[in-house]
């Protein structure tokens, strides 16, 4: 049977457009739709405009910091129309970068929305069909908000990106990364921030004592943060948003931003008409090969929930590649994956958390917490984090957790480490950069709890 491609790939984000430009590199006839902007969550909505907004909000305490180290500098009023227009030039040239690489390979690109007619057609939204012997999805994931009395007043992380103005005050409810970044973010900029968690501690997932140290030091940044907490109701009154919440609580925000959760984006996609199986959470489920219920039909990225972080969904869409293009069989990685979390303070993690460890087998903790050289010399009461969980049989260390400025960077470079089964030994053998925050790693002689 002859078809109009080899692989039609359903969403341009990192992973779809990776998997597109690999295959068509390989000499695969490719095609490639996506409904809204290409770049995808990270570059458009997610990872690449938040961080550009972290580098923003920190600029507030630099100024106060080269102050104290005596430079004469006084901080002027945030700019935001300035910060905005910038940003969006910026994610312009991104997005612009990413069709060229699919123009640069041959691929063919739809600016449209596209479902699946059946296991080898895709249709998109003026009706067209196109054939492939191969379909991708790779179409992500999308905020949800849950459904209560004002519930359509929330916005989500993705309007964050398009504010108007920036806001006197801001709600935000969820205590995942998002919300906790965003939360960071804002009080950051000026803005009077409140978070709001229903759960006993932000960040649940990781680990105990380093979320414990994050939380603290929001609150010591004026971040007004209030755990066992959720939304009952919301009603516009005026220009403000009125909230009553479980706490007994009745307040007005400017804005209110929900951060509760993401969704595997599938819906109306066609899947369960040609029999793609999917997951209590809607998500795709796929084999170890990405492969779906219908053989001639793979995912990957958020839309399969299984790792939700863009580098994954690249690692998934080179062993997609690798798999059905290449003839060797591939599946991608998920162990020991390091991760970023860009609250402030920063945190950078990899492998088993204290707790998950305790559970898994007999373990050693080695940590220490400080106040770091340059924070201290300005005067901030400003801790940091430096913890190894290492196993007591096999001396491995099965987790590494960094709580400071810079701890995404460290991590990278921690996670090599680990990921290749380095031993507390191995990190004792290493010499000490002197004077570094990060030199802790390698000078952690004694234990401070051990199970």
């Amino acid at each position: 049977m002859s078809f109009d491609y080899d692989l039609f790939v359903i969403g341009g984000g990192s992973g779809g457009v990776r998997a597109a430009r690999v295959a068509a590199q390989e000499g695969a006839k490719v095609a490639l739709a996506e409904e809204d902007r290409y770049g995808g969550t990270c570059v458009i909505r997610g990872c690449v405009p938040k961080k550009l907004m972290v580098f923003a909000s920190e600029y507030s305490s630099m100024f106060e910091d080269a102050q104290a180290y005596g430079w004469d500098i006084k901080a002027g009023a945030f700019d935001w129309d300035a910060f905005k227009g910038k940003l969006h030039g910026e994610l312009d040239r991104l997005e612009g970068i990413y069709r060229n690489i699919l123009k640069n390979n041959g691929v063919e690109s739809f600016d449209s929305r596209a479902k699946l007619a059946d296991a080898h057609t895709v249709e998109l939204a003026d009706g067209t069909r196109k054939t492939a012997k191969h379909i991708l999805i790779a179409t992500g994931g999308w905020p949800t908000v849950p459904e209560f009395p004002g519930s359509e007043l929330a916005i989500t992380s993705n309007e964050m990106f398009h504010l108007d103005k920036l806001p006197e005050s801001l709600l935000i409810v969820g205590g995942g990364y998002i919300a906790s970044e965003f939360a960071g973010i804002m009080n950051g900029l000026g803005v009077k921030t409140t978070q709001f968690y229903r759960g006993a501690q932000i960040l649940r997932g990781f680990d105990d004592e380093a979320r414990g140290l994050i939380s603290e030091e929001m609150c010591q940044a004026g971040i007004d943060v209030h755990l066992g907490t959720n939304v009952l109701e919301m009603r516009k009154e005026g220009d403000k948003i009125w909230v009553k919440s479980t706490n007994g609580q009745e307040r007005l925000f400017d804005k209110v931003m929900y951060a509760t959760g993401r969704h595997p984006n599938a819906d109306n996609l066609g899947l369960e008409e040609i029999g793609v199986q999917r997951g209590r959470k809607g998500e795709i489920i796929v084999d170890e090969y990405s492969q779906t219920s219908v053989p001639s039909v793979y995912a990957i990225g958020d839309v399969t929930d299984r790792v939700a972080l863009t580098p994954v969904a690249i690692r998934e869409a080179m062993a997609f590649v690798e798999t059905v293009f290449k003839g060797n069989p591939a599946s991608p990685d998920h162990a020991l994956i390091p991760t970023a979390i860009f609250t402030q303070p920063e945190m950078g993690t990899i492998g088993l958390s204290e707790e998950e460890a305790r559970e898994q087998e007999p373990v050693e903790v080695y940590a220490t917490s400080f106040k770091p050289m340059q924070q201290a010399f300005a005067g901030r009461a400003q801790r940091v984090l430096m913890k190894l969980i290492v196993s007591k049989a096999t001396r491995k260390v099965l987790g590494c957790h960094i709580v400071a400025p810079g701890a995404g960077e460290m991590i990278q470079l921690a996670g090599i480490a680990v990921k290749m089964g380095a031993t507390k030994e191995d990190f004792d053998r290493t010499v000490a950069v002197h004077p570094t925050m990060s030199e802790e790693l390698v000078t952690l002689k004694t234990p401070v709890r051990s199970t």
